[in-house]
């Protein structure tokens, strides 16, 4: 069954807080239950069609999936943070982050830095998004075929993805990630680059495979981070 969320949230009010953490556990009931009575929805590794009648959480999954061409449970982290996000933005709050498992929902009216996470020890930690009010709302989503944690059939060190909502950015950074494959690792690069161009709603993506970076799209500034 669906493991536990670890969840991280930053707001500017103390009730955003609340509302999102009880919003985001409402969600999570209702995708346990949906699962329950559809096994399939969890265990697909492609696109799913849902009847209208789901959870919205449920109906959020199943398009970013079909937008990025994987299976829904590939988007439920980023389409919890979107929620709690949502839910933060409800009780009028000016700052709402919400990271799940590494998948983040932000919004934001000051600056702040996304560290980029990736297998690779020579990057990781050391760059960072500086996400500004202009990027906002925004996804961001990291997926790496060397964690045990996860279904890949790649080999990028790290594939962090930038788009329209956290769903989007989590379902599409397992697409790319599958896609940067095979032994020539520049020719696999460029393979995720072209994988990326043709989800629609994905803004820009950094892939990593053993030392060698790809950039597409648009990215919030790129910061060193010491």
């Amino acid at each position: 069954m669906l493991k536990e969320s670890r969840i991280h949230l930053k707001s500017d009010k103390k009730e955003a807080i609340a509302e999102a953490l009880k919003d985001i556990k409402n969600h999570r009931k209702n995708l346990v239950g949906y699962i329950k009575k559809h096994p399939e929805f969890q265990h697909a590794l492609k696109p799913i069609t849902v009847p209208p009648e789901a959870p919205e959480i449920v109906q959020s999954m199943a398009e970013d999936a079909k937008k990025a061409e994987v299976g829904p449970m590939a988007a439920v982290a980023g389409a919890l943070a979107d929620l709690g996000m949502k839910a933060m933005l409800r009780t009028g709050a000016k700052i709402a982050i919400v990271e799940d498992g590494g998948e983040i929902a932000v919004t934001t009216d000051r600056p702040i830095t996304v560290a980029v996470l990736s297998s690779y020890p020579g990057l990781s930690g050391k760059i960072g998004l500086c996400i500004t009010k202009e990027d906002c709302p925004l996804g961001v989503a990291t997926s790496s075929s060397k964690t045990g944690r996860v279904l890949s059939f790649g080999k990028a060190d790290s594939v962090t993805v930038i788009a329209a909502n956290a769903s989007l950015a989590d379902a599409a950074a397992t697409a790319v990630c599958n896609s940067v494959a095979g032994e020539n690792v520049g020719v696999s690069i460029q393979r995720g680059l072209e994988r990326t161009k043709a989800i629609d709603g994905v803004l820009g993506v950094i892939i990593v495979r053993e030392g060698q970076t790809g950039l597409w799209g648009k990215l919030p500034k790129l910061i060193s981070i010491k």
